[in-house]
């Protein structure tokens, strides 16, 4: 690529050039390319918010049924490392600290096995900053049990498969009775007032 074409995308010319030149140039940077596409702008956030409340509020429950402390929006700043867990819980009998990302949506494949194995290793030190000496740190995906989320999954069964090899009814015997660390997802059932649709005319 010549020095001009680099200078035009430098100076906001991005919208003149092809996906392909942008994507070549992000990637020789060492980073990716992420094209978003926002339906009705706002009103597709609080769509997507309201959902992932719901899985949230809907988890939540059911952890505590089975007995475990849980934690929404955990914070941590470790190693100079910050962010938030969306569900941090612990089962103080056999001191298992269990970390749960929720997405309303299927999302980027690899940025969410990472960003999970990311937290996943921090959560000895965010519990015992609680009081937690775990034993065994768990992790959990929790989705909506849409087909779509189903079929997504389905299609990266290999990566799911090694990352998150558990599923639902394994998660749930499991989350009754915790006997070591497990890795898996848990498709939630459709909730009240989730997964709205929008017909798209041809």
């Amino acid at each position: 690529m010549s020095s001009s074409e680099i200078s035009r995308l430098e100076r906001g010319g991005a919208r003149t050039r092809s996906l392909a030149f942008t994507e070549r140039v992000v990637e020789a940077l060492g980073a990716r390319l992420l094209v978003r596409v926002l339906w009705q702008g706002e009103e597709l956030d609080r769509l997507l918010d309201r959902d992932h409340a719901s899985l949230v509020d809907a988890m939540l429950r059911e952890l505590q049924a089975y007995g475990w402390v849980a934690i929404p929006e955990a914070t941590f700043q470790v190693y100079g490392e910050r962010g938030s867990i969306d569900i941090l819980a612990w089962h103080a009998a056999t001191r298992t600290l269990l970390v749960i990302e929720i997405k309303s949506v299927v999302p980027d494949i690899q940025a969410t096995v990472a960003g999970l194995d990311r937290k996943a290793r921090l959560a000895p030190r965010v519990g015992e900053d609680r009081g937690w000496q775990a034993t065994h740190v768990a992790r959990l995906l929790v989705l909506p049990g849409d087909r779509t989320s189903r079929r997504r999954v389905a299609a990266f069964a290999a990566t799911f498969d090694r990352a998150l090899p558990a599923r639902t009814t394994a998660v749930k015997r499991w989350l009754r009775a915790p006997s070591g660390a497990i890795a898996g997802i848990l498709f939630l059932p459709n909730l009240p007032g989730t997964q709205s649709s929008q017909r798209v005319r041809r």
